[in-house]
């Protein structure tokens, strides 16, 4: 039996082992959005204003907390550059986000499964938080939202959604596409096109051009990049399929 993923054509005989709805989302998907809604309705309708400032400051990230000695503060540098990723300002970024993560987490999730992509999660939402932390180091403002881990998610899918070939990401079967290989992936067109598009959009947003209203102003460029590099580099390290050959 061969050790490569099944892969299938249009024109192919072969049929998927099951076909999936395109809203049908793994578990770890819908328990990630119930959450960040559950988080997010805690901080903005179910506790008191002064509560929820203090639930704020001391879940969201800010790079001012590591410009002093990390022996002398509370302990909120230890746990932000993770906490940071489960809440939201708005209700607008809390379902811009929410769709983005059921669009290419769920490909991600039904990749590596469960396990793997809540490390996934942890280590995509460090790495967000570390970029924007060097490049705005002693900022005192704070960095909320899923948009980084979002962007690692997006950068892993491209490392297996679309086919090498060419082409849109196939909902039913797309996970079991072949891992492309760093030295190639930018050969598929699909790929190529995505992270240019997408790295435009974020240097029109670092430039202070607003793209989807008043939430944009406020969005770190930076730790989308940071997310993205890590999603789209690290992933072979969390994914259980073989690469594609050479």
């Amino acid at each position: 039996m061969t050790s490569e993923p099944p892969v299938f054509s249009a024109t192919s005989d072969e049929q998927p082992p099951r076909r999936e709805p395109i809203f049908n989302f793994p578990p770890a998907i819908t328990v990630s959005i119930l959450l960040l809604v559950a988080l997010f309705l805690l901080q903005d309708y179910l506790l008191p204003e002064s509560a929820s400032e203090a639930l704020v400051i001391s879940l969201a990230f800010s790079p001012v907390r590591y410009v002093y000695p990390l022996a002398e503060q509370n302990l909120e540098w230890l746990w932000t550059p993770l906490t940071y990723s489960l809440l939201h300002g708005g209700w607008e970024h809390l379902l811009f986000n929410g769709l983005w993560l059921a669009a290419f987490g769920t490909p991600v999730v039904r990749r590596i499964g469960t396990g793997r992509y809540v490390v996934f999660w942890i280590l995509s939402a460090v790495a967000a938080a570390a970029l924007h932390a060097a490049l705005n180091w002693g900022d005192p403002t704070l960095l909320v939202g899923a948009s980084g881990v979002i962007s690692a998610l997006m950068g892993g899918a491209c490392r297996f959604a679309f086919p090498a070939s060419g082409g849109t990401y196939n909902p039913r079967f797309g996970h079991l596409y072949p891992r492309q290989p760093l030295t190639v992936v930018f050969k598929n067109r699909t790929v190529a096109i995505f992270v240019l598009l997408w790295l435009f959009g974020n240097l029109v947003v670092g430039l202070g051009v607003p793209l989807f209203g008043e939430m944009e102003g406020n969005i770190a460029w930076d730790a989308h990049l940071g997310g993205f590099a890590f999603g789209f580099l690290c992933f072979g390290l969390f994914d259980p399929q073989p690469r594609r050959a050479i």
